[in-house]
């Protein structure tokens, strides 16, 4: 009974330890740098920066934009520095720090001090003490003395050449680094002047002078959105056509407002082939907001005998589900089904395709609502006439009106590889087809570009694979929604690091294709975002077209989005929602999901 008892108490003691460790020595996201020393750190893991998560450094000053007076009468003197040179060496310590930390794990080691503006803790990142970093980049100041003069020198000598100028969103307006009228500015940021916005204008205070600098003029025309002058950029074409393949690109940097009329090409084509069905349209989508058109569609064809069989994904919660319309559908349907029964509620069924008479297959990144039929969101749609693949995507669709759905489902036996006339075509459905050994095999063939517009990247082996293409000399660009940013497990930092330009989008609507262009030959497209749950969970299909029209159709579209996203966001993340963000302050959406739209978000006030 001892022994006994003595075993118990050992155990409770080792799980109060391990509950000791997981409180004071857990690893924390870094959700937001406000200067070098003063960091955002998700306690809580909610992925929200909530009261008492800021965290200051101890015993250790920094260079940062975040002005502060009194750093400065302290230390201008003692290192002989200008104002000017310390906003520049603060642009490059905010720079430097933001690529070392932001989003990165971190184990937080609280100290006994607290102040009402912060907690103070040592953070251990990479298993090296953060102070370190600070000391040995030249950034930092340690009891009064640069940590690294070397460092500090270099650092001195590149900051004097950024050329920066404070600039002001709201009035589009740039100043000089001393100008009262810019510094007054609550939404200034500070900017090298290359990296102005097109039709940025000098402020006529502080750059009035003989000798002024004058910008070079830009020729483009220019629109205003949002008080953004943006250069006016010919819109490339929006759809394709080759022989049984149509391909349909929504552009998200027109539209600013989403509604529920099906005014986009992708619509209008949806709704003619709903029209033209005589016996049966299987419908296989995410979830369903009306669109008044498409619904009244489905209702005429119901009523002239056709047979219309739904399948959606379906919270547990039905406060979770994200589309609140699917009873518009259940109402038309004469057969329907959802995976709720499959108790997995980590997974979903995430496709999005409609197959019409046993002949016509509609698929893509689009789903059923209004942010995508309209156009506000960033979508690719595929229209493939072929009785042979729509035989494929029928068996898939047969398993999920049946009950099964995620890993219950059986990996088909059908051929998935076909030939339309110009076009090579290859169809995988998730989880069972392990796409990813697919994609990576394209990727690793690739010799000239690899461009990729789409939602989020968290795949490791594919992210992986474009490092290596990247590093044989293959042009990888990649574009990816503000969102991601939050994302769990996103790759952007680890793309960024390897040395691929990677642009992160400034616009209201979501950059929601999940796709990949790849040396004038090939398409990757469908509903699967490029990550792990993508692939091995949810409910999902791919699309890899080999069409030298369609991949050089698609790469044109890429190339106009490239232009219009400024370089600046190379470096930088824009907010989901603010007025980095253009529309996004008066679409009325909750861009970021934090609960506030437009003139309520923080970002847009």
């Amino acid at each position: 009974m001892k022994k006994f008892f003595g075993v118990f108490i050992l155990l409770l003691l080792l799980t109060a330890f391990g509950l000791f460790l997981k409180i004071n020595y857990g690893s924390n996201e870094v959700l937001k740098i406000i200067t070098p020393t003063k960091l955002v750190i998700d306690i809580n893991n909610n992925k929200i920066q909530d009261p008492g998560e800021t965290i200051c450094i101890p015993e250790i000053e920094a260079f940062t934009t975040d002005y502060n007076k009194e750093f400065y009468d302290k230390y201008h003197k003692k290192f002989n520095l200008t104002k000017d040179d310390f906003i520049n060496m603060g642009y490059l310590a905010d720079e430097y720090f933001r690529k070392l930390v932001l989003n990165k794990n971190v184990v937080l080691r609280k100290t006994q001090k607290t102040t009402s503006e912060c907690d103070y803790a040592n953070i251990i990142i990479n298993n090296i003490n953060y102070t370190k970093y600070l000391i040995n980049s030249g950034f930092g100041i340690f009891h009064d003395k640069i940590g690294n003069d070397n460092k500090f020198k270099e650092n001195l000598a590149q900051s004097r050449k950024l050329n920066l100028v404070i600039y002001n969103h709201k009035s589009n307006i740039y100043h000089k680094l001393n100008c009262e009228y810019g510094n007054m500015a609550h939404d200034k940021v500070y900017l090298p002047l290359k990296q102005l916005p097109h039709g940025a204008k000098p402020c006529n205070f502080c750059h009035k002078s003989k000798h002024k600098t004058k910008r070079k003029k830009v020729n483009k025309p220019i629109r205003v959105i949002n008080n953004y002058e943006i250069p006016n950029t010919p819109l490339p074409p929006l759809e394709v056509h080759n022989g049984d393949i149509s391909l349909y690109l929504m552009d998200f940097t027109h539209n600013f407002k989403p509604n529920n009329n099906c005014i986009t090409p992708a619509c209008k084509a949806i709704v003619s082939k709903i029209n033209d069905a005589k016996e049966n349209i299987d419908i296989a989508i995410f979830g369903y907001e009306e669109i008044p058109e498409i619904t009244n569609t489905l209702k005429d064809a119901r009523s002239r005998g056709v047979s219309i069989r739904y399948v959606y994904d379906e919270a547990s919660n039905p406060k979770n589900t994200y589309y609140k319309n699917n009873n518009i559908l259940l109402d038309i349907a004469n057969e329907f089904s959802n995976d709720l029964k499959s108790n997995e509620t980590n997974k979903i069924m995430h496709n999005k395709f409609i197959i019409i008479d046993n002949q016509i297959v509609i698929t893509g990144s689009m789903n059923f609502s209004k942010t995508s039929t309209s156009g506000y969101d960033n979508n690719d749609i595929l229209i493939i006439n072929s009785p042979q693949i729509a035989q494929l995507y029928k068996a898939e669709f047969e398993q999920m009106i049946n009950g099964k759905f995620h890993n219950a489902k059986d990996k088909l036996n059908l051929n998935n590889e076909f030939v339309l006339q110009d076009s090579k075509i290859e169809i995988y459905f998730s989880p069972k087809d392990k796409q990813s050994r697919h994609i990576i095999n394209y990727i690793s063939k690739a010799k000239d570009y690899i461009y990729i517009p789409t939602l989020l990247i968290t795949h490791s082996k594919i992210v992986t694979e474009l490092v290596n293409a990247h590093n044989r000399g293959v042009d990888v660009k990649i574009i990816l929604d503000a969102n991601s940013t939050s994302t769990k497990h996103i790759k952007y930092n680890t793309l960024r690091n390897s040395g691929i330009p990677l642009k992160m989008e400034n616009y209201a609507g979501k950059l929601h294709s999940k796709s990949m262009i790849i040396d004038d030959k090939y398409i990757i497209t469908g509903s699967m975002n490029f990550s792990n749950s993508g692939e091995n969970h949810n409910d999902e299909n791919t699309v890899i077209i080999s069409n030298q029209k369609i991949a050089k159709f698609y790469k044109e579209f890429f190339m106009y989005l490239w232009s219009v996203i400024p370089d600046k966001y190379l470096k930088i993340n824009p907010p989901a929602e603010g007025k980095e963000s253009i529309g996004s302050c008066f679409d009325g959406i909750d861009n970021n999901f934090n609960g506030k739209i437009d003139a309520q978000d923080p970002l847009c006030k």
